[in-house]
């Protein structure tokens, strides 16, 4: 069934809710100051008497300012102006290479495929990621001379991919990895992105490589964790006997105590971690390998839910099996689960109306 199919099946609609900033009222102007008086005009005084001009003799020519015709003036010519500089390209980010990019050690794992790995630090988990899990990691890759063709540190953001949508050679990898590993791959090109026929294409002058990386490939990664559903309840068939049984039948057990103390009402928004099961162990859908929770109005979600989650503080974690009277009945919508419903919820915030 469908990753996201609860929002379309048990209707639980998404509500984004937030609060929007009120503007802070603007200083007023800073006063503006009277301008200065302007003193009054002082007297003009008369001009003085303007002698008569002296006679002049009409055999010479009368001085003038204006220059000779035979050497008119030329304008000044403005210095030529240099085209601006244009900025040179952002150097891309990139990881160093390790000393041993182009070949592994002697001392390093070899699969039948052609995997080649080492250990650089040791993990604290206890369990390895299957190939349909999606998985969060740090990753570095290079060519084989030393080109550092991606890397998350680059980013400066973990990557979360499903290993069934990677190459090959991660598909393979990580799954021999657990949480807190790192790592060191050599990939051979048919378990990545294809063989190298001839050279390597040369690197231009933004940095880049074009294409794809072709031939053996090298990848650190770090393993930071595995995103799964919550693990699946040996009880599915029925509750347990020491689960708390309401009047509509609706059961429910504590699995984590909350550390809030106001419960949600009917009314209310919350937000919450889930996943979903049918009595046969079939997954229906959970919102942790997303690490995304999900905000549904409770009076819009079905009966069993909206119950159950009223019973609930914040922080808490409550397993809840939902009668099938309270969940979608005897006939539901074509896609939606028929039967008692199982689900594991966690109650990180309730937004009040």
């Amino acid at each position: 069934m469908k990753k996201g199919i609860l929002i379309q099946v048990f209707a639980l609609a998404t509500l984004s809710t937030g609060l929007s900033a009120q503007d802070e009222p603007a200083p007023a102007p800073a006063p503006v100051p009277a301008p200065a008086p302007v003193p009054a005009p002082a007297p003009v005084p008369a001009p003085a008497p303007v002698p008569a001009p002296a006679p002049t003799d009409p055999a010479a020519p009368a001085p003038t300012d204006s220059p000779s015709p035979a050497n008119p003036p030329t304008a000044a010519t403005p210095p030529a102006s240099k085209p601006p500089t244009p900025p040179s390209p952002p150097t891309p980010k990139t990881q160093p290479a390790p000393e041993d990019v182009a070949a592994p050690p002697e001392d390093a794992e070899k699969t039948e495929s052609g995997l080649v790995s080492r250990v650089l630090q040791k993990g604290a988990g206890t369990s390895h990621p299957k190939a349909e899990e999606k998985v969060k990691v740090h990753y570095s890759g290079w060519q084989t001379d030393g080109y550092n063709f991606d890397s998350s540190l680059n980013r400066g953001v973990p990557a979360t991919f499903g290993l069934n949508q990677v190459i090959k050679g991660w598909t393979e990898g990580v799954q021999l990895m657990m949480e807190g590993e790192k790592r060191r791959f050599w990939i051979p090109g048919e378990l990545a992105y294809g063989k190298l026929e001839g050279e390597l294409p040369p690197i231009g002058a933004d940095g880049k490589r074009p294409g794809r990386p072709l031939g053996q490939l090298c990848f650190d990664i770090e393993l930071i964790k595995i995103l799964r559903p919550h693990p699946t309840p040996a009880n599915l068939a029925a509750a347990p006997e020491d689960a708390g049984v309401n009047p509509s039948g609706v059961s429910s057990k504590l699995v984590k105590a909350g550390t809030g103390e106001a419960k949600p009402k009917p009314t209310d928004n919350v937000q919450v971690h889930y996943t979903v099961w049918t009595t046969d162990g079939t997954m229906v859908d959970s919102t942790l390998p997303s690490e995304r929770p999900k905000t549904l109005p409770l009076k819009r979600t079905i009966k069993g839910f909206t119950e159950a989650v009223q019973m609930m503080v914040e922080g808490e974690t409550r397993r809840i099996w939902v009668p099938q009277n309270m969940a979608y009945g005897a006939t539901p919508p074509p896609t939606a689960p028929k039967g008692m419903l199982i689900f594991e919820v966690e109650l990180l915030k309730i937004l009040s109306d």
